[in-house]
């Protein structure tokens, strides 16, 4: 319910306040604006529209800060696609010493077509109308000065759809056509490699619906060392599509369907239809900052091989069911994510998979910070292993799956920083280096 009107608030204060400048104050002051009486801020962001240094440019009436600790404004941005295949940026606004009492939230919407520039002009804008707001709220004067201008562009430059575009002749249908191919080589091996698909979707506030076509070509060549070729040349294709209606708050309920062909898992062809439901313990518009939900899906599957496989099969029709368990948060302090997903073949319950997966990321004291990573998988569901052992160049190559029991991942870093707090100047000079 809240975010029209968050989203008609920025709006309205872009239309009346679309220029900011910088007043009584020079960005390039000796010692990095540390008695400039500016906002200290501080940039938490990760993933598309994050370039930092742009917004550092464009605005230099903030001091923008390295550590979080020396901040009085600390802003995370998250984002997540909208219907059309733009994008939904939510910057949340969380003060600090003295300002711990602060909270506010802006949202900027993105055009599937627009470019990169424009994104990234878009959130600038949407930093600059809440650091002005925050400025006013701290007590920060003659930092910024209002001037009249803008115009109708402005709701445009914010993603807002007016009343004048309402009637949509596409019925909210979204359609993408996408196609790529590269070639590599030398004397001894080549690649080929082509790809393409089609995306049909269309998202409602009650429907969601997504349908997918995709193909690929690969074509692998390789000198061997008694001088004979080993050639592979696969094409693989699968047609998807997701169909989830939005019941209640915390509740949806759906399906998903898959047809499809691929050669490095014996699999000649494949369909699978699964209906799910899935429950959110938190409202769904808090996805981005935190979410926690329940998922269980249970269907039939069928397989068609095209060697026979350790159970001396060639096809079979198996029901499978799913249950996972997802959890993200990403606070002030860093990012947590854990998920618990099990799976099993209902004719077999010895068929089943385990996994388990979780990224940690904890800014333990001023400019230290720890990452961990890890996930670990009980496989014991591989239908499709061939009958026939795979031969030296399939494995080597990884054109083939062997069978496995277990797969497991872990990673780890520790990164310390320090210096000065200020981290307002730029400089492109040799970008590379």
């Amino acid at each position: 319910m809240w975010k029209p009107y968050i989203v008609a608030l920025l709006a309205g204060i872009a239309v009346l306040t679309p220029v900011f400048s910088l007043e009584g104050q020079t960005p390039g002051e000796e010692n990095g604006g540390a008695e400039s009486g500016r906002p200290r801020v501080f940039w938490d962001c990760q993933g598309p529209q994050c370039n930092s240094t742009y917004y550092r440019t464009e605005i230099p009436w903030v001091n923008w800060v390295r550590d979080p600790q020396d901040a009085h404004l600390h802003i995370i941005m998250t984002s997540q696609n909208t219907a059309t295949g733009g994008r939904e940026y939510r910057l949340d606004f969380m003060g600090r010493e003295p300002y711990s009492d602060y909270l506010d939230q802006t949202l900027y919407q993105a055009l599937s077509t627009d470019t990169d520039r424009e994104r990234l002009d878009g959130v600038t804008y949407a930093l600059s109308v809440a650091f002005a707001r925050f400025a006013q709220y701290a007590g920060f004067r003659d930092i910024v000065r209002f001037e009249p201008g803008g115009g109708g562009g402005a709701l445009s430059s914010l993603g807002i759809v007016s009343s004048e575009e309402v009637q949509d002749p596409w019925g909210l249908w979204v359609f993408r056509v996408n196609g790529n191919g590269n070639f590599s080589g030398e004397s001894a091996q080549a690649n080929r490699r082509f790809q393409g698909g089609l995306n049909v979707s269309r998202v409602t506030p009650t429907w969601k619906q997504r349908y997918r076509v995709f193909v690929n070509y690969n074509f692998l060549e390789r000198e061997l060392s008694d001088g004979e070729l080993f050639v592979d040349t696969r094409t693989d294709w699968n047609a998807n599509t997701t169909v989830v209606y939005s019941v209640a708050e915390h509740w949806s309920v759906g399906f998903t369907s898959r047809v499809g062909r691929d050669v490095r898992q014996n699999q000649r062809w494949t369909a699978r239809f699964t209906p799910g439901l899935e429950y959110s313990f938190f409202p769904y518009e808090e996805a981005t900052r935190r979410s926690l939900t329940a998922f269980y899906a249970i269907g039939p599957e069928h397989f068609d091989y095209f060697e026979e496989t350790q159970d001396l099969l060639f096809e079979e029709t198996r029901f499978q069911q799913r249950l996972s368990i997802d959890f993200s948060q990403r606070q002030t302090w860093g990012d947590a994510g854990i998920s618990l997903e099990g799976s099993h073949y209902l004719h077999d319950l010895a068929r089943n998979n385990l996994e388990l997966r979780g990224d940690l990321s904890v800014r333990i004291t001023r400019g230290l910070e720890a990452d961990f990573g890890a996930s670990y998988e009980f496989v014991a569901d591989q239908l499709y292993l061939p009958l026939a052992e795979l031969s030296d160049e399939e494995i080597l190559t990884g054109v083939r799956r062997i069978a496995t029991d277990k797969e497991y991942r872990v990673s780890f870093g520790l990164s310390y920083e320090f210096g000065s707090i200020f981290n307002n100047v730029v400089n492109n000079r040799f970008p590379g280096f």
